[in-house]
């Protein structure tokens, strides 16, 4: 499996590819102002994704959907935050076309961006869709993660953690109320999601914890 370029290796070659360049350019002010999916995080997903992927998939497609998969991004608490993806897919389709991909190439990419999402709960179909979609849920885990996860609470309003019980060992978890219940809703669990083997293994790392 080749190795995972670096942020500096992976901007050099965006750069020298005009539309993944006009992707980047475009994106960029679409997703600022939410730390946890702004543009680094796209970058974060393509490297994760290239690596996860290995020479089974595209690199310049595998570059493609992560730069877009959150093209649209509504909030966590959003009543059409399942939706996210979809309409995620529809923006990339029509740009990738525009932009000079063969229809299947933006079929495939549109395919995976709209089956990443944990929220809508649909299979990808393809190594490129698994491959995002593990690279996806790998930003949920270990430091990024936790970093992560309080950024999206806070700006649902959420407080870290409840005072007085703080493991909710008296109280029904509620993750839109206390950041930390996040961890034991969902993240934790996204192991056992994971499609990929590379993507099972480093999730299982991320997840452990030292006692």
């Amino acid at each position: 499996m080749p190795p995972s370029p670096t942020r500096a290796e992976l901007l050099e070659r965006i750069a020298s590819d005009s539309c993944l360049a006009t992707l980047l350019e475009r994106v960029t002010p679409r997703i600022a102002g939410d730390p946890g999916h702004d543009v680094e995080h796209a970058l974060r997903v393509a490297r994760a994704g290239l690596l996860l992927g290995g020479e089974d998939v595209d690199p310049r497609e595998m570059i493609a959907a992560a730069l877009l998969h959150d093209v649209v991004n509504l909030p966590k608490n959003h009543p059409d935050r399942a939706l996210a993806s979809e309409q995620s897919e529809a923006v990339a389709t029509e740009w990738l076309l525009e932009l000079g991909f063969s229809e299947e190439a933006a079929s495939r990419v549109g395919a995976a961006i709209r089956t990443h999402s944990f929220s809508r709960a649909e299979a990808p179909t393809s190594l490129l869709g698994e491959a995002l979609q593990d690279a996806d849920r790998l930003e949920a885990l270990g430091v990024i993660g936790v970093f992560r996860t309080i950024s999206t609470g806070s700006r649902m309003g959420a407080e870290y953690f409840h005072a007085s019980d703080p493991w909710a060992e008296d109280r029904a978890l509620d993750d839109r109320r206390y950041s930390i219940d996040h961890f034991f809703t969902k993240l934790f669990g996204l192991a056992a999601t994971m499609r990929t083997e590379a993507g099972r293994h480093e999730a299982a790392r991320r997840a452990e914890v030292k006692h």
